[in-house]
């Protein structure tokens, strides 16, 4: 039975009791990369006797793909990874980061750029700052003000230009990662001050997520490796928007022949769950990069019987 969603008049308290969520982005069907992560997050739910939640995060609308979304339910639901509320969509949720944005601009903590990413580039180079390929270019603070304001509606409202979030100096950003261990991130030095909404009116997934998590109630957030680098900006959102942590767990990568994540940029195929017997293929596919192990494999196990055996060897 599908529960109405209960938004918690008071975020910065977490709810009663284990509560998890699966939070795709409808940019295509499920591949086995972001079934891994919905199984993991799934089964730690239900190993802690909790909620699992499934929230749409169609935020980046450029992006989202019609009837992907509905895609990904029925995918989900062929799986036997049934929600324990109404879903929710982060498209209709924008007055909450709107609030959130306003909150930080009350605390003089926000500030408009109008930097390209050739800019920032060019002024790394300029700095002497090389980036590696594939790691994050860090914003060297081209405008920000030597003193920080209160902004109003209007330059809020300023268009062609994104607003970063200002970092204190020495923003340093350590917590637990309940299957990697000790967590050290220095926002400043591999970050910098980060967009918060994009210069084309989008708020981005770094506040958006926050938000949501903290108005949902989510204790225990699982999630694939891939996301680890964005927990400390998360958790520094956290503390200055007065949120409630919640314990992280990040699980492995499916990778690619390559080597590399598999992913829809890397054209990953959609998983196959056509009937139940395939269904029960691709869990049982994730469930061995989970490191899942002695699970039932016989041909007349259904996905319920398949699914209570994992629950009861996650975690051991």
């Amino acid at each position: 039975m599908i529960l109405a969603v209960s938004i918690l008049k008071n975020p910065s308290s977490p709810a009663d009791g284990y509560r998890g969520r699966f939070a795709p982005s409808p940019t295509g069907p499920l591949h086995a990369g972001s079934l891994l992560a919905a199984l993991g997050s799934w089964l730690d739910a239900r190993k802690n006797g909790g909620q699992w939640l499934l929230r749409i995060e169609d935020l980046d609308t450029p992006r989202c793909i019609p009837g992907a979304e509905q895609q990904i339910q029925e995918q989900l639901l062929d799986c036997g990874l049934a929600w324990d509320e109404e879903l929710t969509y982060q498209s209709q949720r924008q007055g909450l980061y709107q609030e959130a944005l306003e909150g930080l601009n009350q605390q003089k903590l926000l500030y408009s750029c109008t930097c390209s990413r050739q800019t920032i580039a060019n002024t790394l180079v300029e700095l002497g700052v090389l980036t590696p390929r594939n790691q994050e270019i860090v914003y060297p603070g081209t405008c920000k003000p030597a003193q920080l304001k209160i902004n109003t509606p209007d330059e809020i409202g300023l268009p062609k230009a994104a607003w970063r979030l200002a970092l204190p100096k020495n923003c340093q950003i350590e917590f637990e990662d309940l299957a990697l261990g000790h967590q050290s991130q220095n926002l400043n030095t591999e970050v910098g001050d980060f967009v918060l909404r994009r210069n084309d009116g989008l708020f981005t997934y770094q506040l958006a997520v926050v938000v949501d998590d903290a108005q949902q109630g989510i204790t225990h957030i699982v999630r694939g490796e891939d996301l680890l680098s964005n927990t400390a900006r998360q958790i520094h959102l956290q503390k200055v928007l007065g949120y409630h942590t919640p314990r992280y767990l990040h699980l492995p990568l499916v990778l690619d022949e390559y080597g590399e994540k598999l992913s829809k940029q890397t054209l990953a195929t959609q998983i196959n769950t056509q009937d139940e017997k395939h269904a029960l293929a691709e869990l049982r596919k994730a469930a061995q990069y989970l490191g899942l192990r002695n699970l039932p494999d016989g041909e007349n196990i259904t996905i319920a019987e398949w699914l209570l055996a994992a629950t009861h060897a996650w975690g051991s």
